[in-house]
């Protein structure tokens, strides 16, 4: 293994001053009551103070600090207008299913978990409160109350939600199931609140006059809404990188916790999210002072700019490319999956389009390897009863080598999975999975006899595995496709160009740079998405010195937005006189 100095905390810098940002509880507040001081309604209307908060935002807390400095006639929270919690359970029980992984994308509001009739009682107290200062907090108090003197809101990275998950802190957005397991809550969140919260989101950042961050409520922030929108139009202009975070796994191995510097304390690290902008988070900078925002507000604020145009007319406001670490060194294979078909994807689970991949090896040990495809004449229905032999008390082991093509995986070596492939990693590897962002559905087959880290056996979805496991796709098709399909490009004095991937059934294409010198590189009006794969360190500049030199370290995943146009790529620092190499994917928009 080798060490680097990977950037955990990567950030985009703002404003050179930190005085733009509020720092703390009492700073905060007085930057509200002054705000509100300059405010004014409408006549006959209350001053309402609007704190319209992503699911998860500790309210119990944010009135508790607020309060004292705030001298409101009346305290109101949204949430207490939503329909019981039995009733909300009914109402998204068809988008969850009963699957314990799996439910359905769907078009559920936050409108829709008001009751009508509280909504109304609510309504009605305000217009009883003329000219009194009223604060509403919740997820919802922009609706409650759609014409607020000032807004303020308060946001959530994904991750910290999860993690207030698994303590216990939270449960879901109008529910009382504070005590169910983390990954229900999480399923809960992923297909119900966060669709139904970023909708909202769509509406009220734009003209919010405040975003508070309240990723750490020992030390909240807050900025303008203006200071906002100048980083988010900051950012979409220069190569960027987000906040990336790890965890744990029952395959997890020690390559990640090495090279990216990793506290201890688990026992693995088995996942790296290096570049998963729905659920990473961004950093802005003010002056020494962070303010942490999801990223994909990015993408909500500034799709075209980001994305480009073709890009933008297919996903929309989804970020479709995905870079992520799966560690195994010195842990073990990860399950052997399959993803779904495309038809499968938008039939079962409303999906527009599927997960398609690959992993790139970063590094392996002698000895890995990577389950690929089907052995040729393999008797699919004879593996499928096997699977399901091995998934009952007492059940043989599944003969993997009896089934599946197992292929020597070195460093640098590139393995294509469309959907469809049987696939895994075995153990000692260190794979950069690069895919398409679809996101939650992959459909374990088999374990390897192991538990989760919670002690209890993973789910297998070996029914729609089934459905969706590719016949044709065996060891002369795999090798022929799928295999180290390296082709030359073009090339400069000091460096080269190879296309690595994907199939032809994929819609990312990716391409590998070896460089010792400056490398020409232009997004052609759409987004790319980079990885260091060799070499402590590089610098991605501007011909046109149109952004500030940006300087990346060995296996940092970069995003570089269609705006950008030309960048070049050389190698920097310890690198210098050395041969680097960054793997590169972008959606192909044409054939």
């Amino acid at each position: 293994m080798r060490s680097s100095n990977y950037d955990k905390f990567p950030f985009v810098p703002v404003a050179a001053k930190a005085d733009a940002c509020q720092t703390g509880w009492p700073a905060i507040t007085e930057a509200l009551r002054t705000a509100l001081e300059a405010a004014s309604s409408a006549p006959g209307q209350p001053l309402v103070l609007a704190v319209e908060c992503y699911p998860g935002t500790n309210l119990e807390l944010l009135q508790q600090q607020l309060r004292p400095g705030l001298p409101a006639n009346q305290w109101l929270v949204a949430d207490d207008y939503y329909r019981r919690p039995a009733e909300i359970d009914l109402l998204v029980a068809g988008s969850l299913t009963n699957d314990p992984v799996f439910g359905r994308l769907n078009g559920l509001l936050i409108a829709d978990f008001f009751d009508p009739e509280r909504l109304h009682q609510a309504q009605e107290t305000l217009a009883t409160a003329a000219g009194q200062l009223v604060v509403l907090v919740g997820t919802g108090a922009t609706l409650v109350y759609p014409a607020p003197a000032l807004v303020v809101y308060a946001d959530l990275a994904r991750w910290e939600i999860q993690l207030r998950q698994r303590r216990g802190e939270i449960g879901n957005l109008g529910s009382d199931n504070f005590t169910e397991k983390a990954n229900l809550k999480y399923k809960r969140a992923f297909f119900v609140d966060w669709r139904a919260a970023d909708r909202l989101k769509k509406q009220v950042l734009p003209q919010a006059d405040f975003l508070l961050d309240t990723n750490d409520s020992t030390v909240p922030k807050l900025i303008s809404g203006a200071d906002l929108r100048a980083g988010l139009a900051a950012t979409v202009r220069r190569p960027f990188r987000v906040v990336p975070f790890f965890d744990p796994g029952p395959w997890g191995g020690q390559w990640l916790r090495e090279v990216c510097d990793l506290p201890d304390g688990p026992a693995n690290y088995a996942w790296g999210f290096d570049c998963v902008p729905e659920e990473n988070s961004l950093l802005l900078g003010f002056g020494e002072a962070r303010v942490e925002i999801p990223s994909i507000n990015l993408v909500f604020a500034h799709p075209r700019e980001l994305l480009g145009e073709a890009v933008h007319g297919r996903f929309g406001t989804e970020f479709p490319i995905r870079f992520d670490f799966l560690d195994t060194m010195g842990g073990g294979n990860l399950s052997l999956q399959v993803h779904p078909l495309t038809e499968y994807a938008h039939d079962q689970f409303g999906l527009a389009y599927t997960q398609d991949e690959s992993y790139y090896l970063l590094a392996a040990e002698p000895d890995a390897v990577v389950y690929l495809g089907l052995k040729e004449n393999v008797n699919v229905p004879a593996m499928v009863a096997d699977l399901q032999r091995a998934q009952e008390d007492g059940g043989a082991p599944f003969p993997a080598a009896k089934y599946i093509n197992e292929f020597p995986a070195r460093q640098h070596d590139h393995f294509l999975i469309p959907a469809g492939t049987i696939h895994c990693s075995g153990a000692n590897a260190m794979v950069l999975e690069i895919s398409a962002t679809p996101y939650i559905f992959t459909f374990k087959l088999w374990d390897w006899e192991r538990l989760g880290l919670d002690g209890r056996p993973r789910p297998i979805h070996l029914a729609h595995g089934a459905a969706n496991i590719a016949p044709d796709r065996t060891t002369t098709w795999v090798t022929d496709h799928l295999v180290n399909h390296v082709e030359p490009v073009a090339c400069g004095p000091d460096w080269r160009e190879e296309r690595t991937g994907l199939h032809e059934r994929e819609f990312i294409e990716t391409r590998r740079h070896w460089f010792t010198g400056v490398v020409p590189h232009h997004t052609q009006g759409g987004v790319q998405v980079l990885n260091l794969v060799q070499g402590a360190e590089a610098l991605v500049e501007s011909p046109s010195q149109a952004f500030e030199p940006f300087v990346v370290h060995y296996a940092e995943t970069f995003i570089v937005p269609a705006v950008v146009g030309a960048y070049t790529i050389r190698p920097h620092g310890p690198a210098t006189g050395t041969e680097c190499a960054t793997l590169k994917a972008y959606v192909r928009t044409q054939p």
